[in-house]
C-alpha cells in the first residue's frame, strides 16, 4: 500500500453530474464526524506518531485539515463572488511547524465541525452555473468550483485513510 496516498490521487473526468456532486458534498458534510470517531481514543503519544516515515504526525495532519479546509472555504467564496480571482497559496510545510500545530486536537476537530456545517450549507445552495465558476491557483491554474468540491471530498478521505492505515498497522 502507498502510505502517502493510501486511496490514490484525486481523479476527475471533467463531468460533474448532480449525483456525483451530492456524494461529494455528503462526504464533506460527514468528514468531521468520521475524523473525530477515528481519533477519539488516541493518546498524545499516538497523536505524535507520524503516519509514515518522513510524514506528518497524526496531530499535524488534523491541524493541517483545519487550515486547508478553512482556505478552501474562503476560495469557494471568492470564486462565487468574484470574477476568476487569483487565490493566495500557503506553505503547508511551514504552517505545520508553527506552535498551533502542537495544540490539543480538539481545537481543530471543533473548528472542522463548525466550518463544515457552514461549508455544506454553502455547497448545497450552489446552482449549476455556480459549479462552473473558477478561481486561479498560481501553481495549478484554473480550478472550477465543481472540481474543487471533488478535490476536498477526496482530501478528507485521503487524510482519514492515512490516519486509519496507521492505526491499523499499529493495532490501535
Amino acid at each position: 500500500m502507498d502510505m502517502k496516498y493510501p486511496i490514490g490521487t484525486f481523479q476527475f473526468n471533467d463531468e460533474i453530474t448532480s449525483s456525483i456532486k451530492d456524494v461529494w458534498i455528503n462526504e464533506i458534510e460527514n468528514f468531521p464526524r468520521l475524523l473525530r470517531e477515528t481519533v477519539k481514543d488516541l493518546v498524545d503519544e499516538q497523536l505524535d506518531t507520524a503516519y509514515r516515515s518522513g510524514g506528518w504526525t497524526v496531530r499535524q495532519v488534523i491541524h493541517h485539515l483545519a487550515d486547508s479546509h478553512m482556505n478552501a472555504y474562503v476560495r469557494f467564496k471568492l470564486a462565487l463572488t468574484e470574477e476568476n480571482p487569483v487565490i493566495k497559496p500557503y506553505n503547508e510545510t511551514k504552517w505545520a511547524e508553527l506552535s498551533d500545530y502542537r495544540l490539543p486536537i480538539d481545537t481543530s476537530l471543533a473548528l472542522l465541525e463548525t466550518l463544515h456545517n457552514r461549508w455544506t450549507n454553502l455547497l448545497n445552495s450552489l446552482t449549476p452555473a455556480d459549479l462552473d465558476k473558477k478561481f486561479i491557483h498560481p501553481d495549478s491554474g484554473e480550478v472550477s468550483v465543481g472540481k474543487n468540491i471533488g478535490m476536498y471530498a477526496w482530501h478528507g478521505r485521503h487524510h482519514l485513510a492515512q490516519i486509519s492505515s496507521l492505526c491499523n498497522r499499529k493495532g490501535w
